[in-house]
């Protein structure tokens, strides 16, 4: 007589039957995975609207906008300002009150003023990079993560066979499907991670040559104004 293995192999049930650690596997990823797509778009406005910014900010100040009167827009408009407008902001304010100490020398006067331009530039790339990391960290562990939860499930399959007079491939087969689960949502958690994490961090090295250059642009701006 021979006996027939009926299994439901939808998804859900799959998931639902598996043991409880590769159900907390699944769940770390699902939490992962959101997490990931979360700072994903996040991250997405974000650089598009500081390219935004640094394009529009940029056209004003080199049309030979007057730098006082641009530096007063840009306090005024502080918390809607971008990276580029913040770190003009805090260099053209310590250029002012150094240059109005009389008989200090152009050279600290510049010194000063580029340490402040680089101090505000810090910060801006800090938080333009905030969570890249996370991204980072999710790409490189998921898939690992997702090999624990399958090896795991398997391994719990065949340790089921030990009670079976007749193993067939209908008594581990639910076991295989569930661990495979895991593993593939490990790699839906990790692709797009590390998709997004070499995107951002390409679009942020851009942004950070940008910066640099106005900088070093903005210096020589100011260098000849104090010696003018």
């Amino acid at each position: 007589m021979n006996a027939t293995v009926t299994q439901d192999m939808s998804l859900l049930s799959l998931i639902s039957e598996a043991s409880i650690p590769v159900q907390l596997v699944m769940l770390i990823l699902l939490i992962a995975s959101f997490l990931s797509w979360w700072f994903i778009f996040r991250k997405l406005f974000t650089i598009k609207e500081e390219q935004k910014l640094s394009d529009e900010f940029e056209s004003v100040f080199w049309k030979g906008a007057d730098l006082n009167e641009l530096y007063q827009g840009v306090v005024n408009a502080r918390y809607t300002a971008g990276s580029m407008e913040r770190i003009f902001e805090s260099g053209f304010r310590e250029f002012i009150k150094h240059n109005r100490k009389s008989g200090m020398d152009v050279g600290a006067v510049m010194d000063g003023t580029r340490r402040a331009m680089r101090a505000t530039y810090q910060r801006e790339m800090d938080r333009l990079e905030s969570h890249l990391a996370f991204l980072a960290t999710v790409g490189s562990v998921s898939p690992y993560v997702g090999l624990f939860g399958t090896v795991w499930g398997i391994m719990n399959s065949f340790r089921g066979l030990s009670n079976v007079t007749q193993a067939t491939i209908a008594h581990v087969a639910p076991g295989i499907a569930e661990a495979l689960i895991a593993t593939a949502m490990g790699l839906f958690a990790a692709i797009p991670a590390v998709v997004a994490f070499n995107r951002y961090s390409r679009d942020i090295d851009k942004l950070s040559t940008r910066f640099e250059s106005f900088m070093e642009e903005l210096s020589n701006v100011l260098q000849r104004q104090a010696t003018g």
